[in-house]
């Protein structure tokens, strides 16, 4: 793989938020690598000074100034300042796709006033796909012990269903083998893989996507060398027994896979978008916008999100 310069881009992703703070909290300590922002410099030394912190470029630490698009107050949402997340987003991005950066870490965004402004946006882990021109890629999230992937990621429930077809447990799961090995090194992932529905299905019972998608989905993949074991019942897949064997665990949904995850490791947990030509990782939290300007924030998460950015391969 092409050797890239140990120099990450950050995101300091929706200005209201607390994505400003952690990454001025994030600069006040030993970085393990130089470090280049992507923000409003006035919203960073006006962030900065609600903190009582500095704010100062370094060889350790650069700016790349991008304009808010109105004034920001700390906790308050304003949709005209949409299409700023965005343009700090195009410009890490970019500069991964340009060789300049090792890797990009985004802070977070409110999908919701994305929307608002009129901008179709249904989270990172799709805009990214669509800046690299990536039909598929893979949302995954991982703290201590525990790597959950997702079939389907910010979709309404009742989509869920139609969304999971043999095509695309093939294309996801062929993504998370593939990046397991080449991004983690794990010569040979063990995925375990939760059914859709209570049970597995029940043999059909309680549904019969396992039997007539994801079942046949994995043995195909099987077929070609990949070890996959399920589908699994949820509900019990996420214990010891077998987690002390997985490298990975596949859930069908967003709230499948991630409610356990979180509780294991909520702000000691980071996410990964496998299947980029660059690499992306993200806190595991929102945009806490009743924390912004009032420095109550743990900088955990962004810390490991950057650690392991500089790790990934």
């Amino acid at each position: 793989m092409q050797t890239r310069p140990d120099n990450i881009v950050i995101t300091s992703g929706e200005p209201a938020g607390i994505g400003p703070d952690l990454c001025i909290k994030l600069i006040q300590q030993d970085l393990p690598c130089p470090v280049t922002l992507v923000g409003d410099r006035e919203l960073f030394l006006q962030r900065a000074a609600e903190l009582g912190l500095p704010f100062e470029s370094s060889n350790q630490v650069k700016l790349i100034n991008v304009a808010l698009r109105a004034p920001v107050k700390s906790g308050l949402l304003d949709k005209t300042n949409a299409q700023y997340v965005l343009d700090i987003l195009d410009v890490a991005v970019h500069g991964c796709l340009n060789g300049e950066f090792h890797a990009m870490v985004t802070a977070p965004v409110h999908k919701g006033i994305i929307n608002d402004a009129g901008i179709a946006f249904s989270g990172h882990t799709e805009y990214l796909a669509d800046q690299c021109q990536r039909k598929q890629v893979v949302m995954m999230l991982a703290t201590h012990g525990l790597r959950v992937a997702l079939v389907t990621t910010h979709l309404p429930l009742a989509e869920v269903s139609q969304a999971i077809t043999i095509n695309r447990l093939t294309e996801v799961i062929t993504i998370l083998h593939r990046e397991l090995q080449h991004r983690f090194n794990i010569e040979n992932p063990t995925i375990y893989v939760c059914g859709l529905n209570p049970h597995a299905g029940e043999q059909g019972h309680l549904g019969k996507e396992e039997i007539n998608i994801i079942e046949p989905a994995l043995e195909a993949l099987r077929q070609q060398g990949l070890n996959l074991i399920g589908p699994l019942p949820a509900d019990t897949l996420f214990t010891p027994k077998y987690l002390q064997h997985a490298d990975a665990v596949l859930a069908m949904y967003h709230d499948q896979g991630l409610p356990v995850l979180k509780h294991k490791g909520f702000g000691n947990a980071i996410n990964i978008t496998l299947g980029l030509p660059v690499i992306r990782t993200s806190v595991d939290h929102g945009t806490a916008l009743e924390l912004a300007g009032t420095g109550n924030i743990d900088i955990n998460s962004l810390s490991l999100a950057l650690q392991t950015a500089l790790d990934m391969q």
